[in-house]
C-alpha cells in the first residue's frame, strides 16, 4: 500500500462528499469516516507512513499532506453550505399583510427565531489618559497654541545639554535614564521637542507637546513609561504675569473656575525663575483630605521663565525675546479627574476600567 492507496482514499472521499450534498448530517458522517480522530481513513494512511522504507517516505508524505489539506478544505466548504441551507430553510419567506409582515418558519428541526436579539457588539472606549490629553489640547488650541511632536529616541544634546542640564545632574544617572548605544536614550521628558522647535523656527512660538516619556521608576505613583504635556511660549515682552494668567486660564478650563491657583518658588535647570503650581484641592475644598495630605492644596505642574542659556543654545536672541514653559503629567491629571487611586491601573489593560468611559 503506497501512493496508490492515497489516490483511492481521495477518490472515495470526493464521491461520498458529492453524495452527501448539502445534508449536514450526511456531511458529518463523511467527516467522521475520513477525518475522525480515532477511526478516520486519514489516520490509517498516517500510520502506514511509519511502515514504509526511508526511500518511499518522502513521496508518500508529500501526497499524504496534499490529501489532508484537500479533505479539510472541502469539508469546511461542505459544512458551510449545509449550514446556509438550514438557515435559509428556517427563515422561510416573509409575507406582508397590510402593514404587518409575518414570517413563515420551516420545519421544527430547522427553525430560526428571527425575533431573538442579535449577538451584542461591545462598544469601544477611549482611554482616560487619551481623553484628558484631548481636553488639554482643545483648551490650548483655543488659546492659539500649536500641537507638536518629536522622537521618543532622543540624543543627549537635545534631552540634556540644550536644556541647561549639566553632565553631573542627577537626572543623567543610569538609575534614572534608559540609555541606548551611542549618544542616544529614551527621552526623559517632552522638553527636547521645545529645543528642536526653537532651533528650527523664529519667534513668536506657541506650542504644546504631548507624548510618552521614560524613566527608571516604578511604584504606586510612578511608571517606567508615562505621559507628559509641555507648553512653551516665546515672544517679545513675555513676563511672569503672562505665565500666571495662562496657567490660571488653563486650570480653570480643565477643572473649574472655583479652583484657586498658587505659584510657589521652585527649581528647574531650564527655567529661571521657576515655580511649582498648586490648585486648591478639588476633593475636599481645602478642608484637608487624604488626596491633598491634609494641606488643602494639590501640586499640579512645574513652570518658569525660559533660562537665557537655553535661548543661547538654540540660537534665539535672549536680549530680544523672553518666554515661559510649563509641564505636567497626563497620567496624574487623569487620576485626579477620574479618582483613579493607583497609577498602575492605567497601564494594566483591564477593560473594566476603560469600559466606564464608553
Amino acid at each position: 500500500m503506497g501512493t496508490a492507496r492515497i489516490d483511492e482514499v481521495r477518490a472515495a472521499f470526493l464521491a461520498d462528499l458529492e453524495s452527501a450534498g448539502a445534508d449536514a448530517e450526511a456531511v458529518e458522517k463523511v467527516r467522521i469516516k475520513y477525518a475522525g480522530r480515532r477511526s478516520g481513513l486519514l489516520n490509517e494512511l498516517t500510520a502506514h507512513l511509519r511502515e514504509l522504507p526511508n526511500e518511499e517516505k518522502r513521496d508518500y508524505g508529500r501526497g499524504l499532506n496534499e490529501v489532508k489539506k484537500e479533505i479539510e478544505a472541502k469539508l469546511t466548504e461542505a459544512k458551510k453550505a449545509a449550514r446556509d441551507t438550514v438557515i435559509r430553510a428556517g427563515l422561510g419567506q416573509v409575507h406582508v399583510t397590510g402593514h404587518s409582515p409575518t414570517v413563515s418558519i420551516g420545519a421544527a428541526e430547522s427553525r430560526v427565531d428571527v425575533t431573538l436579539p442579535g449577538t451584542p457588539v461591545i462598544r469601544g472606549a477611549q482611554h482616560p489618559v487619551h481623553i484628558v490629553r484631548r481636553r488639554i489640547e482643545e483648551i490650548f488650541l483655543r488659546m492659539g497654541y500649536d500641537v507638536e511632536a518629536g522622537p521618543e529616541v532622543e540624543d543627549d544634546w537635545h534631552n540634556f545639554e540644550a536644556l541647561n542640564i549639566p553632565p553631573d545632574h542627577p537626572a543623567r544617572d543610569d538609575q534614572d535614564t534608559f540609555y541606548l548605544p551611542g549618544e542616544y536614550l529614551l527621552r526623559t521628558h517632552t522638553s527636547p521637542v521645545q529645543a528642536r522647535v526653537m532651533e528650527s523656527r523664529e519667534p513668536p512660538i506657541r506650542i504644546i507637546v504631548p507624548g510618552r516619556v521614560y524613566r527608571r521608576d516604578s511604584d504606586l505613583r510612578h511608571s517606567p513609561m508615562f505621559h507628559q504635556i509641555e507648553g512653551l511660549l516665546v515672544d517679545e515682552g513675555i513676563t511672569v504675569g503672562h505665565l500666571k494668567a495662562t496657567l490660571e486660564t488653563f486650570l480653570h478650563a480643565l477643572f473649574s473656575d472655583a479652583v484657586e491657583v498658587r505659584l510657589r518658588p521652585g527649581y528647574f535647570p531650564f527655567t529661571e525663575p521657576s515655580a511649582e503650581v498648586d490648585i486648591s484641592c478639588i476633593f475636599c475644598g481645602q478642608k484637608g483630605c487624604g488626596v491633598c495630605s491634609g494641606s488643602g492644596w494639590i501640586e499640579i505642574l512645574g513652570s518658569g521663565m525660559v533660562d537665557p542659556r537655553v535661548f543661547e543654545a538654540v540660537g534665539i536672541d535672549s536680549e530680544r525675546y523672553t518666554g515661559f514653559a510649563f509641564g505636567l503629567g497626563l497620567d496624574r491629571i487623569a487620576m485626579l479627574v477620574y479618582g483613579i487611586p493607583d497609577l498602575r491601573q492605567l497601564f494594566a489593560g483591564d477593560q473594566r476600567l476603560t469600559r466606564q468611559f464608553a
